[in-house]
């Protein structure tokens, strides 16, 4: 699809993909120090309306996440041709919005909407830590840290006794910390800049750098 047909069929809406560039600071109009997370606006792709007659639901299947075509496989490279989108860099990725008005396959969705002072609730997934142990996972104090202690930084006694002689389901343990799905509510954009593609959240949202976070509008600034 050529950039000039991107723009004729373009579609304004209330939730968009963007990638984490990092945070910085800027300051405003007077003077005050803000901290921001850059967010890269990337192309976001309307693949398939979905509709109760044929899907049971009402949705818009979005795409993102672009991949040199050759690196698609056949199967999703035939769906993306039936949406009118055929060029060399290709969506790998996938989402379903709710709030795309008047969808068109092959359009790409423009955050107009987003402008400053805008409030958004922003999911991710946050970064992984590994394998942590309770004190790092959980806060738990540990034990005493002298020589003469066995008991410095383990998770302790978990049992119950003979009733009901079981660990209960959801005992805080020691276990995979991180790259859970996380959501911030009442972020406010900073600024917004389609030129360069860009937008500005005060304050930080979950996930690592170069990772993709959804953005929904909850109450517009003029509201």
């Amino acid at each position: 699809m050529s950039e000039e047909k991107s723009e004729k069929t373009a579609t304004t809406t209330n939730e968009i993909v963007a990638k984490k560039s990092g945070m910085t600071r800027i300051f405003d109009e007077n003077g005050n120090h803000v901290p921001v997370t850059v967010l890269e606006l990337v192309n976001n792709y309307v693949i398939q309306e979905k509709t109760p007659g044929s899907d049971g639901y009402s949705s818009v299947k979005i795409g993102f996440g672009e991949k040199r075509k050759s690196l698609i496989n056949s199967p999703l490279s035939g769906e993306l041709k039936k949406a009118n989108i055929d060029q060399d860099l290709l969506p790998s990725k996938f989402l379903e919005f709710s709030t795309v008005e008047n969808p068109t396959l092959g359009s790409k969705l423009i955050p107009e909407n987003f402008t400053k002072g805008t409030i958004v609730k922003v999911t991710g997934t946050s970064k992984g830590k590994g394998f942590a142990g309770v004190m790092k996972r959980y806060g738990f104090s540990g034990g005493p840290a002298a020589h003469g202690s066995k008991f410095h930084r383990t998770t302790g006694s978990i049992g119950n006794r003979a009733t009901p002689g079981r660990v209960w389901k959801g005992k805080k343990m020691p276990g995979h910390m991180g790259c859970e799905t996380k959501t911030i509510k009442n972020l406010r954009v900073q600024e917004l800049n389609l030129e360069l593609g860009y937008m500005l959240i005060k304050g930080s949202v979950p996930g690592h750098k170069d990772s993709f976070v959804k953005l929904q509008i909850t109450k517009k600034a003029s509201e």
